[in-house]
């Protein structure tokens, strides 16, 4: 006797649908952060490649970021301006987490 259901693997899973609300949004976010300048090398933090992941929430948002050094004198007034900036598009609370990985300037176009 052979089984006549479908495989219900990860190869026939329907792909997500793309939210198109929901990547505008991440580019109003992403937009918003051009404000944030790091003072020490005066580039934006999306141009300097510091934001990793922005994942909206219905009620909170979280973006995820690294610094450019692990020691940055800025960091609290960066990390300040990233919540911010992102609460001006998304009118509720943001949580920014910093991460544990290195900045590599080749991720922001630089090469020195």
């Amino acid at each position: 006797m052979t089984d006549t259901q479908p495989a219900t693997t990860a190869d026939t899973a329907p792909a997500p649908e793309f939210d198109a609300q929901r990547r505008a949004t991440e580019l109003a976010i992403l937009d918003a952060l051009r404000a944030v300048v790091d003072p020490e090398i005066g580039m934006n933090v999306v141009e300097l490649a510091l934001i990793k992941q922005i994942i909206l929430g219905p009620d909170s948002t979280e973006v995820k970021m690294i610094l450019t050094t692990p020691f940055c004198p800025y960091a609290g007034a960066m990390i300040a301006q990233v919540k911010e900036q992102a609460e001006s598009v998304v009118e509720h609370d943001v949580k920014v987490t910093l991460l544990a990985e290195r900045w590599d300037p080749r991720d922001a176009g630089l090469m020195w």
